[in-house]
């Protein structure tokens, strides 16, 4: 307990304010999930202007490659499954695959192959 009193500013009011603000940390963090969803379909362009490149080098390059590393690891969990149906090949392009040519093979600022 004493930790999070340190952790506080001064004046603060003990667990409260720590529960208050994971409350907000966890609102900002909705809004912005529900604001970025919606955003995916006004950068669907189909000149690849600047802003549609800053967006994809900043935002959707980054979570393609979390994407990818994800992916892997459950291709990982899931490959004696998938060696046992013989279906590698379909699991890896599924889980690893999309992915990845989202990431490195797609042109800057190509937003219309990311539905494709």
């Amino acid at each position: 307990m004493t930790f999070l009193r340190q952790m506080l500013p001064h004046g603060s009011h003990g667990p409260e304010k720590l529960i208050i603000m994971k409350t907000k940390l966890l609102t900002l963090l909705c809004v912005v999930s529900i604001l970025g969803g919606s955003a995916n379909s006004a950068l669907a362009l189909e000149d690849y202007g600047p802003a549609a490149m800053v967006a994809d080098a900043i935002v959707v390059r980054p979570a393609c490659l979390a994407a990818t590393a994800i992916g892997g690891a459950f291709f990982v969990v899931s490959l004696p499954f998938s060696a046992m149906s013989k279906s590698v090949k379909k699991s890896a392009d599924v889980l690893v695959g999309k992915a990845a040519r989202a990431t490195f093979t797609r042109p800057l600022g190509d937003m219309q192959a990311l539905k494709d």
